[in-house]
């Protein structure tokens, strides 16, 4: 195991991995996308984005697509590399906001953390339609960890975290419970091939079903590219 620094809400620091990693031309077979904060105060990224977006989607669009080619380069027809994102079952109320994704005119904390979520999920599905265009040998799948117990509630009211503490033995998955289907995702046979599902508890299952608005997960693509600071090549993919 080696540790290379990366701050995801910091579009530096995600290009500065990148070329880090890089440098060590080393094969790509798995990504798995699970950064994130949750009901954050308003507040901005070093680069002004409000961070639940920024953060929990923005810095994982980029750094997606800056290892595009690596991932592409790693896999072949019989052993796909693996995209694997993931979001949360708060998208299905989350809401789209493409003319204010920086939740500028009315920032709710639960508003702000479920739009990042949803956009994950479109995020994911536009990513599948364009690597199987292209012909690539790489997959994407979004993933559903359940309710976990970790630190991601520091920011809950007091009463929430009583409730927590004293039902989590109950309710809540223990990390490694919340793991098992992103590590499904990423080595399961069963996923060989397979790209664009929602999966939870190892199964597939129905996301949101504005995540499968062909028409807003290539209006969010286009103006994430313009967000991070990147070209958008999927204007040509229909």
């Amino acid at each position: 195991v080696e540790f290379l620094y990366c701050d995801l809400a910091s579009m530096k620091s995600i290009r500065q991995f990148v070329q880090r990693f890089r440098a060590k031309n080393c094969p790509l077979h798995v990504l798995v996308n699970n950064a994130g904060v949750m009901l954050v105060p308003e507040r901005k990224t070093e680069d002004g984005f409000e961070e639940h977006f920024g953060l929990n989607y923005l810095g994982h669009f980029l750094l997606t697509n800056l290892l595009l080619g690596t991932l592409e380069q790693s896999g072949t027809h019989s052993h796909n590399a693996r995209i694997i994102t993931v979001s949360s079952a708060t998208h299905y109320v989350g809401k789209l906001h493409l003319n204010d994704l920086q939740s500028r005119c009315s920032y709710s904390p639960h508003g702000a953390y479920a739009q990042s979520k949803l956009a994950l999920v479109l995020f994911t599905y536009r990513l599948q339609h364009l690597l199987t265009a292209n012909g690539s040998h790489v997959t994407a799948n979004v993933v559903d960890p359940g309710v976990v117990n970790t630190e991601l509630y520091k920011h809950v009211f007091w009463v929430v975290k009583v409730v927590k503490w004293m039902t989590a033995w109950l309710f809540f998955k223990t990390p490694e419970e919340g793991a098992s289907t992103s590590i499904y995702a990423a080595v399961s046979p069963e996923m060989e091939g397979a790209g664009g599902c929602y999966l939870y508890n190892e199964e597939r299952t129905k996301s949101a079903g504005i995540a499968y608005d062909e028409e807003l997960q290539r209006k969010l693509w286009t103006e994430s590219c313009k967000m991070v600071g990147i070209s958008d090549e999927s204007s040509r993919v229909p």
